[in-house]
């Protein structure tokens, strides 16, 4: 495994630490005015999710982690588990539903979702950037309103609520990003 400065550490980064697999959530770079710069990391565990504040000098090495990213399909849920299945050996694995956080709504039947592994063991997910949603109730079009730059609320149909443009109403499909929670496009 690749050894990484202290100063080089990246969000999204999976580090090797007292005995984990730690993820880089947040990296500040601090230079205080007494003193040399460090990176202060906001790290989640893993496997238990427990998180952890770390500061790292430039010249800390650290143990940098390559997953290997399998995609793979939503079967079910059960029990809290959420189980995938592996389209060319058919091999199920189950993870933990908390491990999507507040994006679980968007995890759809069918849908091909990014497994991260180490060695054989699944650690994370991550859904595809853009889904597919359709509005179940919003305010009705306000005439003149829409020249300005204003949302509106609106109900997705998987329970989520997000700001639209005033030009979609009930009914329409529209794609939502799941990494800002966000409204992006009509489908």
């Amino acid at each position: 495994m690749p050894r990484i400065n202290g100063n080089e550490i990246r969000p999204g980064n999976v580090l090797e630490h007292q005995g984990g697999l730690w993820s880089a959530v947040k990296v500040d770079h601090v230079k205080p005015g007494k003193g040399g710069a460090f990176a202060q990391v906001e790290l989640r565990n893993l496997r238990n999710g427990s998180k952890l504040n770390e500061r790292f000098r430039s010249a800390d090495k650290v143990e940098r982690v390559r997953l290997e990213q399998k995609d793979q399909q939503f079967l079910y849920e059960t029990d809290g588990k959420l189980v995938f299945m592996d389209t060319d050996t058919f091999e199920q694995v189950e993870l933990d539903a908390e491990i999507l956080g507040e994006r679980r709504p968007f995890l759809q039947d069918g849908m091909m979702v990014q497994i991260e592994y180490h060695d054989a063991e699944a650690l994370n997910a991550s859904l595809p950037q853009k889904v597919t949603c359709i509005i179940t109730e919003t305010e009705p079009v306000v005439k003149g309103q829409t020249a300005a730059n204003s949302f509106k609320p609106a109900m997705l149909d998987n329970g989520v609520r997000v700001m639209v443009p005033p030009f979609v109403g009930e009914g329409e499909a529209i794609v939502v990003n799941t990494e800002t929670m966000e409204y992006s496009e009509r489908a």
